[in-house]
């Protein structure tokens, strides 16, 4: 199932030249990549055909004509025909579940798992060259890299392995997202960049111009592939169930992450009442492998107590399955999901039902049971829900003759609901098709019906009345993994713009412009002080001095010294570069347009704090926001850089702090 697709004689891994980035190879065809290559094609001619339908209903409505009215009224009917066709096609492909589940032989109640999003490649190069140079004032053509670079992860996580790999690719590409975002697109005006997703479900195209829903996508789709992985584990091995629980509880986290963080979803499968639905769907099968679990650690020596507890998480799993049937059912909701898997729904729903009464008679029945402890009496008190509306109102048989009763009144229901769960199955047409379920349900049917026989007498014709219900309860707490962006950590591709806090999107500043300061030997200084680290900020411009007439204004960011680019440079760097500059000094300055970097920032006791020094001596400030350095000592200092001084502790702190003249 999961072997290579060979094109010709040739087989694709086999050439060294294509360089993918990990976790995406396009080249491995397995079942799983051919069923969404027809789910690719099928959403492009679903959109072929919703622009036919909104042609022609523009048409239907301009024209006044009659005969060209009824011209088009019958295309409308032919191309809602085709448009319902193909939405079918795309339902039947989202029904093929057995494809995703595991490879063992052993027969298994198969999972739900979800399609990913496709979308279309989109070119980024020319808009991020054009805001390159309009906004930040620098050469795109440095940037075409990592514009590249850019492009190629996200043509790549468009076709991501199932796999941890394949989850890896994507949350690099979310995490690259969270920079490109704040560099290149700004709250108040668009790019002309257009994200377009197809419904997983529907096949409907969306189209935004926001990268929040971009992520939303991406996201839908690390989910998706959580739900894949999980399905496709081995559940006949602790392992693989151990695997397959995580798997959906990730799932299960992804898609709550997307339910509480984006809001006013354009496509259907991004709503907040399907992620609702999605997150109690994959919760339900992550408690599904828990019972799995149980009954496998449980199959070679099976207690009284054991059965009972493998009751009430039976019925517990049952009540899951009913809360997932009332969402999937719901009105924004069932119109959107294949019928299949509703069907499936209410097929696991009776079942787990009908194996709860079969494990409570499993308990009841057993051959230890006529000297139960106390203990377990008060577990099987406690099994039975408590109703006047049951016909046989026993909690705790008094007898043997009361407990025979009781267990074979279980095993009668459990055998009335597993036929149920059979003709549900027969109803749904892709059900009736699925080989493993219809081997799960013959076989809990078989197993009922033979428990039921050999507890039959031939002078018992006493009536079976129906059995109390099962009290729901569980001893599995499960928890939602939310996605681990950290874990993922990418390096900002666009670095060399400087830091993301300052040069975004959103801040605007005026055009870069050079600054040339020359003086004289017996020159008492640039007349500038600096502070901050990354980007360093001008601090103060002495009035009459070189750098107010050369132009330099306070509040202004340093991006270049001597053509060193100096946006990412600490202040004692920065300060080192102008110290060696000697006596002629070109800096880059940029001057923001947002004034409030010049505000000073109170410290909690009421105090401006903050760390400057002059055009020569750094004082080793780290933030770049910080405000402008006032010293409590005003007095101007004449200081002698050749001049011998005081190598002791206190007179070294104290150059560390004076501003050069």
């Amino acid at each position: 199932m999961s072997a290579l697709c060979t094109f010709g004689s040739k087989n694709l891994l086999a050439l060294p030249d294509i360089n993918l980035p990990q976790g995406s190879d396009p080249r491995v065809a397995t079942c799983r990549g051919k069923l969404q290559n027809k789910r690719s094609k099928l959403n492009q001619e679903i959109n072929k055909e919703l622009r036919l339908r909104a042609g022609a209903e523009n048409l239907f409505k301009a024209t006044t004509n009659r005969k060209l009215r009824e011209t088009v009224a019958l295309e409308l009917s032919f191309v809602n025909s085709n448009l319902q066709l193909l939405k079918e096609q795309l339902a039947e492909l989202n029904s093929s579940v057995e494809l995703y589940q595991s490879d063992s032989m052993d027969s298994v109640m198969p999972m739900i798992p979800l399609g990913l999003k496709e979308t279309k490649e989109i070119d980024f190069m020319d808009p991020f060259k054009d805001f390159i140079l309009e906004h930040y004032s620098e050469d795109a053509f440095q940037y075409e890299d990592p514009i590249t670079d850019f492009m190629d992860t996200r043509q790549a996580m468009r076709t991501p392995l199932r796999d941890n790999a394949g989850i890896a690719l994507l949350f690099r590409y979310y995490n690259q997202l969270y920079f490109v975002e704040r560099r290149f697109f700004p709250p108040d005006r668009s790019l002309g960049i257009y994200f377009e997703w197809f419904d997983s479900l529907t096949g409907v195209p969306s189209c935004q111009r926001t990268v929040a829903f971009e992520k939303a996508c991406v996201l839908f789709n690390i989910g998706a592939i959580y739900t894949q992985i999980g399905t496709k584990q081995d559940r006949c091995t602790a392992k693989g169930l151990d695997s397959a629980v995580d798997s959906f509880l990730r799932a299960a986290g992804t898609f709550k992450y997307i339910h509480e963080n984006f809001t006013n979803a354009p496509s259907m499968d991004l709503g907040p009442e399907m992620l609702e639905m999605l997150v109690q769907l994959m919760l339900a099968q992550a408690r599904e492998c828990l019972l799995e679990k149980l009954e496998l650690q449980s199959r070679e020596d099976r207690s009284v107590d054991i059965s009972f507890d493998l009751a009430q998480e039976a019925a517990q799993l049952s009540q899951c399955y009913a809360n997932v049937h009332q969402l999937i059912t719901h009105e924004t909701v069932r119109d959107y999901v294949p019928y299949s898997w509703v069907s499936l729904v209410q097929v696991k729903r009776e079942y787990f039902n009908g194996m709860a009464h079969y494990h409570a008679a499993s308990g009841i029945l057993h051959e230890a049971a006529s000297q139960m402890s106390a203990a377990t009496k008060d577990i099987l008190r406690f099994l039975h829900v408590e109703s006047t509306s049951t016909q046989l109102n026993i909690r705790l048989p008094k007898d043997d003759v009361e407990r025979r009763l009781l267990g074979k009144a279980h095993l009668r229901e459990a055998l009335v609901l597993h036929e149920e769960c059979q003709r549900l199955q027969r109803m749904c047409r892709e059900l009736k098709s699925k080989l493993a379920l219809t081997c799960v349900l013959r076989i809990a049917h078989s197993e009922a019906l033979q428990s039921y026989t050999a507890n039959e007498h031939e002078d018992d014709f006493r009536e079976l009345l129906d059995p109390p219900q099962i009290q729901p309860s569980t001893k599995f707490q499960l928890s939602l993994t939310a996605p681990d962006f950290a874990q993922h950590r990418v390096n900002d591709l666009f670095r060399a713009l400087g830091p993301i806090a300052i040069f975004s999107a959103k801040r605007h500043w005026t055009a870069p412009r050079l600054v040339q300061l020359h003086r004289g030997r017996n020159s008492d200084g640039f007349g500038f002080s600096v502070r901050g680290d990354a980007p360093v900020i001008i601090a103060n411009v002495e009035s009459n001095s070189l750098a107010e007439f050369g132009g330099v204004k306070e509040g202004d960011f340093i991006v270049n010294i001597l053509d060193k680019d100096v946006k990412w440079s600490s202040h004692d760097e920065v300060v080192k570069c102008i110290k060696n500059a000697g006596d002629s000094l070109s800096l880059k300055l940029v001057t923001p347009m947002d004034r409030n970097y010049l505000k000073p920032v109170k410290s909690n006791k009421g105090s401006v704090s903050t760390h400057s020094s002059s055009s020569g001596i750094s004082s080793g400030l780290s933030s770049p926001s910080g405000s402008v350095a006032q010293h409590s000592n005003h007095k101007r200092l004449t200081w002698n850089l050749f001049k011998r001084h005081s190598t002791s502790r206190e007179g070294k702190d104290f150059y560390d702090n004076v501003i050069l003249r």
